[in-house]
């Protein structure tokens, strides 16, 4: 019997390198497949600025990312691992310059990135997912609203999730279109047009089964549900399984969209350097919600960073049981 089978919880580290933010958990998986944090970090570092129009990443964004990398690993070295992971998602996927990033990385940190396509980016987003939902849900649809792009996961017991994914997100939706601040009137319009139809296209071939739970994850969706209910810290706990209402939406978008960026900073639930995305993050949300015909959304926090820890271990278990046969 190896070490790894007989400790019932092991350690394992995932990075999480988004195009607005990037995510640190280094947490204990159980025997029973459950996630206990024993470290997490999160910083809004913009790797996706400017990729939308020039499809290059920046060299100072790529340095901030670094920067961060270099210190989470130096965190992650305190700690004995099984196993760890670092995957990036629309930013890189989009640029040119991504072999030189994934190149940077590994130089620099040491850490080596797995460039995933939107499709597995969404099965593991549901793994995550999936490990905090109430037992009594079965039919999901999910909605990942990121910095370059937005998801949509249909995922039934015993059936293979299907992804749609559009290339909107809230950096991509503040670069193209929303250039006033605040946006003006026929930008929000433009906005809500875009996302509309790009949404009702995306699903248009989704047979959404009656009774179905709409659950939505990630930082819009979290940070939303945070200024819903005036939280003056995040609270995972408050957040995580809350029902945010499409009427609730709408006045955090109207509020948000009659406030400047520097109008907007400060207010409860709404963490730093979100300030001017939160607004192109609520639009995005109410339009889907309109769109897809839901009037409240399920809040999870847990999301990819944790499916990719989980989906490590289960590939490690895997590889295991192979080598033993």
């Amino acid at each position: 019997m190896t070490v790894h089978q007989m400790s019932s919880s092991r350690l394992f580290a995932g990075i999480d390198i988004g195009t607005l933010t990037c995510r640190l958990l280094i947490a204990e998986i159980t025997s029973s497949g459950t996630l206990r944090a024993r470290h997490a970090d999160r910083r809004i570092l913009r790797l996706g600025q400017g990729v939308d129009r020039d499809r290059m990443l920046r060299t100072d964004a790529v340095e901030r990312v670094v920067e961060t990398l270099k210190e989470w690993r130096a965190v992650m070295d305190g700690y004995e691992l099984v196993a760890s992971t670092a995957v990036a998602t629309s930013a890189v996927r989009d640029a040119g310059n991504r072999d030189e990033f994934v190149n940077v990385v590994r130089e620099r940190t040491g850490l080596q990135v797995e460039i995933i396509s939107g499709e597995e980016e969404a099965r593991r987003t549901m793994l995550g997912i999936r490990s905090g939902l109430p037992a009594d849900v079965n039919d999901v649809l999910a909605l990942d609203i990121g910095g370059g792009s937005t998801e949509f996961i249909l995922d039934r017991p015993a059936l293979s999730p299907l992804v749609r994914s559009i290339d909107i997100g809230v950096v991509r939706l503040c670069e193209r279109v929303l250039h006033h601040d605040p946006p003006a009137s026929d930008e929000v319009r433009q906005a809500r047009e875009w996302v509309r139809n790009e949404t009702a296209a995306a699903v248009a071939d989704l047979a959404l089964p009656v009774g179905l739970t709409f659950v939505g994850t990630a930082g819009t969706i979290t940070a939303l549900a945070a200024m819903a209910q005036q939280l003056p810290a995040y609270e995972p706990a408050r957040i995580h399984n809350y029902r945010l209402a499409r009427t609730v939406v709408q006045d955090l978008e109207s509020m948000l969209l009659a406030r400047t960026k520097a109008e907007r900073a400060g207010l409860p639930g709404l963490e730093r350097n979100r300030e001017d995305v939160i607004a192109a993050g609520a639009i995005i949300l109410r339009t889907v919600m309109e769109t897809v015909g839901m009037p409240s959304l399920l809040v999870s926090d847990l999301g990819l960073r944790e499916g990719v820890l989980i989906d490590l271990a289960s590939r490690l278990s895997q590889d295991q049981a192979d080598s033993h046969h």
